[in-house]
This record gives C-alpha cells, structure tokens and sequence, in this order.
C-alpha cells in the first residue's frame, strides 16, 4: 500500500511539473524563436525603441491629421475586448449607426453612399486595428489638409500601407490604422 501511494504521489509531482510547467515552457521558447514579433504582442516600437501600441490592437485617433479607426464598442479598451452585442434590426445599434454616420459624412464631406460600413459599425472585439482602403479613401482630403500636403501624397501612402487579402483570397484589402498614421508623422514632418 505504501508502495501504491508514492507511486500515485510521484506521479501526481511528475505530471504536475510536465505538463503545468515544462509544456508551458518548451511552447513559449518555441515561439520566441520562431515567432519572436508575434510573441512579444506585434508591438510596433519607435526608433528610439519606445512603445507606441500593438499592430494588433486598435488605438482612438481624434486629430484631423489622423486617419481614424474603426467605430468601438469598448472605447478601445483592450482590457475589456468585446462588441456590443446589438443585432441589426436593434434600434439602438441602428441609432448608433445613423448618428456615425452623420458625423463622417459632415466631417469628411461625402455622401452617405461612399462611407463603408466597418466605419459606422464596431468591430466583435472593439478593437480591430484595419479599415478597408474606401474608408482611408475618404479620410485621405481631411488628412492632407489637416498635414498641408496633397491629397495625392496621402493617397501613396494609403497604397503603399494596404495589405491584399491573407493568401490573396481570405477576406478583403486592409489597412492598419496606426501603421498608416506612423507613416504619415514620418514621411510629413513637422
């Protein structure tokens, strides 16, 4: 019987250490090797290595001379990822939506019909760091102006900052926000 139970003990210390330890340990050495970016968050640093967000996360752009992310249901809150859960038939989401849309169509001086839907409605996460290039598009007067540039040189950044769809077939063309918005305080100096 005492046999049985530090047979039954040293198995329950072995186990415990493989798998709530060594397992853990052995997968994030593997992924700091192999996917050393993605394992430190996909962080994007200056050049004087300061952090300035994730390129996965989404960040509240205010300025005119900024283009703006998506719409959050979370007020960008990484901390508290979620959507807000409103279908869409339900009024308040559609009240959300009308006054978005009211905003952009003011702020940007565009119809209704040229604003794409990911800028009047938030993402399931809050948090969706990508605006299809339609959206860039219609930011791209205000920002130049907002920059004293032209609006073709907002335009090539625009381009040169989209990204085809994943494999060239998933999903559509994409733009990161905060990648953009760097590029632009980098290429347009003050």
């Amino acid at each position: 019987m005492l046999t049985e139970l530090k047979r039954g003990i040293l198995f329950t210390l072995v186990t415990m250490l493989l798998l709530g330890g060594g397992y853990h340990v052995v997968l994030w050495g593997i992924g700091r090797v192999v996917f050393p970016a993605q394992a430190e968050g996909s962080l994007i640093r200056r050049a004087d290595g300061s952090i300035v967000g994730s390129r996965l996360i989404a960040q509240k752009f205010t300025r005119p001379e900024y283009f703006q992310s998506r719409p959050s249901g979370v007020d960008y809150n990484a901390a508290s990822t979620g959507g807000t859960n409103y279908g869409p038939s339900n009024p308040d989401h559609l009240k959300a939506v009308r006054e978005r849309l009211d905003v952009i169509t003011k702020q940007e001086g565009v119809s209704a019909g040229q604003v794409p839907s990911e800028v009047v409605t938030a993402s399931g996460a809050g948090l969706d760091p990508h605006i299809p290039p339609a959206a860039a598009e219609i930011q791209a007067q205000r920002v130049a102006t907002a920059r004293g540039v032209t609006v073709d040189q907002v335009r090539e950044l625009i381009r040169a900052h989209t990204e085809p769809p994943t494999f060239g077939f998933l999903g559509r063309a994409r733009i990161n926000v905060l990648e953009l918005n760097l590029a632009l305080d980098e290429t347009f100096k003050k």
